[in-house]
């Protein structure tokens, strides 16, 4: 198939471009800068430049493919909301090309958005309101999309690693550079599921190859490795102390992320290894932590 892949040059795009070309698909990778446009083509990908903020140049590569994989985000966490709501109009705009075509729309999300109440999150959970966590105005997007007749399907993300990037988890590594600490919320007891880039990679390219119109698919490796146990790997990486914060302190210390920090989220990914005979074999999140460069 020839493939669109936004956010071919970002940290799993990196990983899925080179995965989709070795499985003989072709990938038209979207590019807003002509060191992304060298990377690509270096990859022996094809170049369409844009950018998120242009939806025409999204429309006329998903017009030019088969198959769109819309991996890119901005995460500017300073209009964090702005930011759900343009990947809403990023969806939209990727739907009504592909509406009433066999082509299909892979979306992504995060497991973050589903909020299961101390279990671990399904891929048959519904996520959380738009309202609640502004993240999920992506599915709801990929939801009026196949209601359109677009053949979407959606692959939520926890954190996604590798010995460079951890997610949600570099913000963690960040603020305890900044502050002289590694730190959790309360006892540190909540979880946060992971997967390895090279699993997330070839799951992308499972889905964009299996999917059943209108599925969700987790890209979850491991379903939840608790805060404090993070909190400590990285404080033993940096040789910082390692600190416990109260949730009603959590705010002063962690800022923005406070939120993040607190939240409690484990996800399986049962149905998904079943349906897709995905196995991931990357390394776990906490050895990634352990051999990354912290210098």
């Amino acid at each position: 198939m020839r493939v669109f892949v936004t956010g071919a040059t970002g940290f799993i795009g990196s990983a899925l471009v080179p995965d989709l070309i070795r499985a003989g698909h072709q990938v038209l990778g979207l590019a807003r800068s002509d060191a992304g446009a060298r990377t690509l083509a270096a990859a022996g990908a094809v170049v369409h430049r844009g950018d998120l903020e242009d939806l025409e140049s999204l429309r006329r590569g998903a017009d030019q493919s088969d198959a769109v994989i819309h991996l890119a985000f901005n995460h500017d966490f300073s209009r964090y909301a702005a930011r759900c709501e343009d990947d809403r109009n990023v969806i939209e705009a990727l739907g009504e090309v592909l509406a009433g075509s066999a082509r299909p729309l892979v979306v992504t999300s995060g497991v973050m958005i589903v909020g299961a109440a101390g279990r671990a999150c399904v891929e048959s959970d519904p996520p959380a309101s738009s309202k609640l966590i502004p993240r999920a105005a992506s599915e709801e997007a990929a939801a009026a999309a196949a209601a359109r007749g677009a053949r979407v399907a959606i692959v939520r993300l926890p954190q996604v690693h590798d010995t460079v990037k951890q997610g949600l988890v570099t913000v963690l590594i960040q603020l305890a550079r900044e502050k002289g600490v590694s730190a959790y919320v309360g006892d540190g007891s909540n979880r946060w599921a992971a997967a390895h880039l090279s699993d997330t990679a070839q799951l992308y390219r499972l889905v964009l190859e299996k999917s059943q119109p209108g599925a969700v698919y987790h890209a979850v490796a491991e379903e939840g490795v608790p805060l404090r146990t993070i909190a400590e790997t990285i404080g033993r990486g940096l040789n910082v102390p390692v600190v416990a914060v109260p949730p009603e302190q959590a705010a002063s210390h962690f800022g923005w992320f406070a939120a993040f920090a607190g939240y409690d989220q484990p996800a399986s990914s049962a149905w998904t290894r079943e349906q897709l005979g995905w196995h991931p074999t990357g390394p776990d999140l906490l050895s990634d932590l352990r051999q990354m460069r912290y210098s």
